[in-house]
């Protein structure tokens, strides 16, 4: 059933002013073993930073070393932080039917509607619009990652690996594909 709905995940490669960033932080890259230890959104308005979300998660198992390398989140950090699905109700509200941005979206997503299927949730089924997608489209890189791309275009990378801070890096990325989409098609 989940795989069912993770194929309606919707790539858009449109220029919306409005929309939420969103990105994670999680234990390892499987939906169905690994956790997620970090959820962030940013809410963008006309282009700008309008609001945001951010949440450190606790997982029922504990965060390995070369994730703590990682993202710099450690078990003494999410020992008090609330489960996923405690935290689930206020990300979807705060997201609510916002085209979704994010860098390689459907790694987010499908970590996102894994935990709304576990936990008893309404499926995530808004559109999306990915940076790597649109970095391959805009970029003749070797690499379309988060981190080349910010440095492609000049976007401070400090934090990179914490989801709010990831949020920011993809917004500005993000915005300077958009504009340099413009001045292609001028």
């Amino acid at each position: 059933m989940i795989q069912k709905d993770l194929d309606k995940i919707n790539i858009i490669t449109e220029f919306p002013q409005d929309y939420t960033v969103v990105d994670i932080e999680t234990t390892g890259l499987s939906p169905s073993r690994d956790e997620i230890i970090e959820i962030s959104a940013l809410k963008i308005r006309s282009g700008k930073i309008y609001n945001e979300f951010s949440q450190l998660i606790k997982p029922k198992a504990k965060i390995g070393p070369f994730i703590t390398h990682l993202t710099g989140i450690t078990n003494e950090m999410v020992i008090s932080a609330p489960k996923i699905e405690e935290v689930l109700p206020d990300f979807i509200n705060f997201v609510s039917n916002d085209i979704i941005l994010g860098h390689n979206v459907k790694f987010d997503l499908n970590f996102i509607r894994t935990n709304l299927e576990n936990y008893g949730f309404n499926p995530l089924l808004n559109q999306s619009i990915d940076t790597m997608i649109l970095g391959r489209k805009y970029c003749k890189l070797k690499s379309h990652s988060l981190k080349n791309l910010a440095i492609h275009y000049n976007v401070s990378i400090e934090g990179h690996h914490r989801a709010l801070n990831d949020c920011l890096i993809t917004h500005n990325i993000y915005q300077n594909i958009k504009k340099q989409s413009s001045s292609l098609n001028a």
